[in-house]
């Protein structure tokens, strides 16, 4: 089944992009959205561009019912998207019209409902306990009532794929339900998550040659498959999708929104999105993630920060001639950026454009050059890692073209002459660490001494003492983010320590490393350098 329609022209209603991260994505371990929290996440889906926004189980939740009074009350003003109500069929021996739940969904005042309704025999005769026949009922009852009352109704088929595999006639018989009580779309649900893509695609094209209904679908990520499943359906005929921001969802997630918007704009050429929402969708994903208190995925396809990232030399190589040649899509289409990794695989190629992305010129310099790749190997074989700081390599690049070119070095903002750490454990199981920084700035020798609760941290408190009344833009600079890694090659209390340091002055965050034996030393060379790049990017003027 191919829709066509012009070169960029939004498929509109002949195409559902309808994300579910709201409901379906809440289910995820680790994530518990508060109602203003699901207001935030519906205003970033909105300004993405999609069509549907399923917002919650209004009456089965308490939160989900705040988050729709207040939508409808004005707090919610949507653009591009249109705001689904989730609910479940009315129950067995009754009707759509006395059933509570049912009428919570028309209560949430929701232009749209999503109906759940079980499509496999064993789940009607075990789970809901009824024949068919009543099963059946209960969706075109429901669905009827709904639309008779002004609603949009889409009708979720719970475990379709394997009802249909199990029983094909009574999953169709549900199918059938919706459409004669009038749903638009009638969605085959994976919801088990086990399918396959050929098998899933076979299915979805046999429903559809049977029914010509309009079907939609929805995936769970159980086997990995959930974005391929997804794309895979709509080739075989979907034209209704449903997705998870960042595939977030219960157990192994969702079909991930951005990998299959991705897939489907630049991969098939449908305009599932306005145009000039599809670059945000590296900017959206990240803020959702920061809504959802989770770190972003960094190896997310399209969206992560790894996603564009260049690690071989022989990568590298071919970029520079042509960045095209290893990207399979201009990163910027999806609002991301091409990363060179700099590790102990990188070549002159690599480091040529790293240093380019970073403002130090190699090019032309070829004692540099070499200079940096052999310094860059010689350190990661000691356990250094320039990979994730960018800071820290951009002072080494610029000291190998100061020394290849004999030309001064910049001048550090201060000068050690040395530090002291003091571990005090006190006899209430209270520990406090004392550090002492003798340093040279401004011309002047200065000592000072700061507590804190480790030695990190008085090390740091320390040495802002002594500075910041000769380095104002100091009290800009606060420490981010600490990582520590023990590495492997020197077993027990031998083993060599890495720390990063995350830097930010309220603009812009940079990421400095530091490697020693003892972790304090390492911790001082990842602060020195951070202090030392914020000085020079000041004198830049960058």
């Amino acid at each position: 089944m191919t829709r066509t329609t012009p070169a960029g022209t939004p498929l509109g209603d002949d195409f559902h992009v309808y994300d579910t991260t709201l409901r379906d994505g809440a289910q995820r371990e680790g994530i518990s959205y508060s109602a203003a929290d699901k207001l935030a996440v519906a205003r970033l889906l909105d300004e993405l561009g999609v069509g549907f926004i399923e917002g919650g189980w209004p009456g089965a939740l308490p939160k989900d019912t705040e988050f729709f009074a207040r939508a409808a009350e004005g707090e919610l003003e949507l653009k591009h998207a249109a705001l689904v109500a989730f609910g479940s069929t009315r129950k067995a021996g009754t009707t759509a019209a006395e059933d509570l739940q049912v009428r919570a969904l028309l209560d949430s005042q929701a232009p749209v409902v999503t109906l759940v309704a079980k499509s496999d025999l064993r789940h009607i005769k075990l789970a809901l306990k009824t024949d068919v026949d009543e099963a059946c009922e209960m969706v075109r009852d429901t669905v009827a009532f709904l639309k008779g009352e002004g609603r949009r109704v889409f009708l979720d088929a719970e475990h379709f794929f394997d009802g249909y595999a199990f029983d094909s006639d009574t999953a169709l018989r549900v199918l059938t339900a919706g459409v004669d009580g009038g749903a638009d779309v009638v969605v085959l649900c994976d919801t088990n998550g086990g399918q396959l893509p050929l098998q899933l695609a076979d299915t979805v094209r046999e429903v559809v040659d049977r029914t010509g209904f309009r079907v939609g679908i929805h995936c769970q990520d159980d086997t990995s498959c959930a974005v391929a499943n997804s794309i895979a359906a709509v080739q075989a005929g979907a034209t209704h999708v449903q997705c998870t921001a960042n595939g977030y969802g219960e157990r192994a997630g969702n079909a991930d929104l951005f990998a299959v918007v991705g897939n489907l704009v630049t991969k098939l050429g449908m305009p599932v999105l306005p145009t000039e929402c599809v670059p945000e969708l590296t900017r959206v994903s990240h803020a959702l993630a920061e809504i959802a208190n989770l770190a972003p995925d960094t190896h997310q396809a399209y969206i992560g920060s790894s996603a564009f990232a260049h690690k071989a030399g022989l990568h590298a190589s071919a970029i520079k001639v042509d960045p095209e040649l290893y990207n399979h899509i201009d990163p910027a289409v999806v609002g991301n950026d091409m990363r060179v990794l700099v590790t102990e695989m990188a070549g002159r190629a690599s480091l040529e454009l790293k240093g380019r992305e970073l403002g130090v010129d190699l090019a032309g310099r070829p004692a540099a050059l070499s200079g940096a790749v052999r310094k860059v190997k010689e350190m990661e074989a000691r356990g250094w890692s320039f990979e994730a700081a960018d800071a820290s390599l951009e002072l080494l690049l610029r000291a190998q073209v100061a020394e290849a070119e004999q030309s001064p070095v910049d001048t550090p903002p201060f000068v050690l002459e040395s530090y002291r750490v003091i571990l005090d454990h006190h006899v209430d199981g209270t520990v406090v660490s004392e550090a002492t920084v003798k340093v040279h700035v401004a011309g002047e020798r200065v000592i000072a001494t700061a507590e804190g609760n480790g030695p990190v941290h008085a090390l740091d408190a320390a040495l802002r003492k002594a500075l910041v009344p000769h380095l104002p833009w100091l009290e800009q600079v606060e420490l981010a983010d600490y990582k520590v890694r023990i590495l492997t090659e020197h077993p027990g209390t031998d083993a060599v320590t890495r720390v990063l340091v995350e830097s930010t002055d309220g603009q812009r965050e940079w990421t400095t490393v530091g490697v020693h034996g003892n972790i304090v030393e390492a911790s001082w060379l990842a602060l020195c350098d951070a202090l030392v790049h914020k000085a020079l990017r000041a004198s830049l003027q960058v």
